[in-house]
């Protein structure tokens, strides 16, 4: 029976050190390089440079400091809001930059702890500005309502619209782009990305709707590599006990 038992613990050691030996941390600190997936066109939080694929924004900042408290270099991967979990899962890259936790995500892949937050909100062009009060107005038949492929944005607005005509873009192409355009009404999205598309753009929020679905906001990390979500998460601490996301979430407006 004591034979048996030791054996038992050997083949338990051996097996917490292969999942750690083949934990993204590992192969991260062995190559030098954190790849990361990102879609470059959720503003301010990731937004790529068509002229020269550079990118810049919070999540770019957030993923550089990690990089440089690895002692590694980052590697910004393209992806797209469709396969953004795909790309963790298939292990195109080892995380993703910001993204909404959600109960379909959870089911495939890990999140890293929460460090930001979002509120999401319907906005419209300003010339159909006294069309819509509330979101009554919008679900009605005739409202079209764009949205992006694979979003968290895609779920909501056929949830709340049900009467609406929703009009489902792929990525690269973008709600607002449908709305700017004339090709749609509404479209829905969250107080971060709205607050810097109404700066630039002729957009409001619809009038009298208010706030829904407040969401937490994470890293997308593999789903059984604890070691790796570990450190994340730890580093995610210490980050904020020093203020960097503060300061962060400050230099880009959040």
């Amino acid at each position: 029976m004591k034979k048996l038992f030791l054996a038992l613990v050997a083949s338990f050691l051996a097996c917490v050190g292969t999942a750690q030996a083949q934990s993204a941390l590992n192969e991260i600190l062995d190559t030098g390089v954190l790849k990361v997936g990102t879609t470059g066109d959720w503003n301010p939080m990731t937004v790529r440079d068509p002229a020269t694929n550079a990118y810049k924004g919070f999540d770019i900042d957030v993923m550089t400091a990690l990089a440089s408290d690895l002692g590694v270099e980052v590697e910004f991967v393209p992806t797209d809001w469709k396969t953004l979990v795909n790309g963790v899962v298939a292990q195109k890259y080892h995380m993703t930059g910001s993204a909404s936790i959600s109960p379909s995500r959870m089911k495939v892949a890990g999140f890293s702890e929460s460090y930001i937050a979002v509120e999401m909100f319907p906005f419209t062009h300003k010339d159909k500005a006294d069309n819509f009060d509330g979101y009554a107005s919008i679900n009605q038949p005739g409202v079209r309502v764009a949205t992006t492929l694979g979003t968290t944005f895609e779920g909501l607005v056929k949830s709340w619209f049900p009467e609406a005509d929703i009009k489902v873009v792929e990525a690269p192409a973008r709600g607002f782009q449908e709305v700017i355009a004339g090709r749609a009404d509404v479209f829905v999205t969250s107080n971060i990305e709205g607050s810097q598309l109404v700066q630039k753009f002729p957009l409001t929020r619809v009038k009298n709707a208010g706030p829904r679905a407040p969401t937490p906001i994470a890293m997308l990390l593999p789903q059984n590599d604890q070691v790796w979500i570990n450190y994340v998460n730890n580093w995610i601490k210490v980050k904020e006990k020093q203020g960097f996301f503060a300061e962060t979430e400050a230099k880009w407006g959040l």
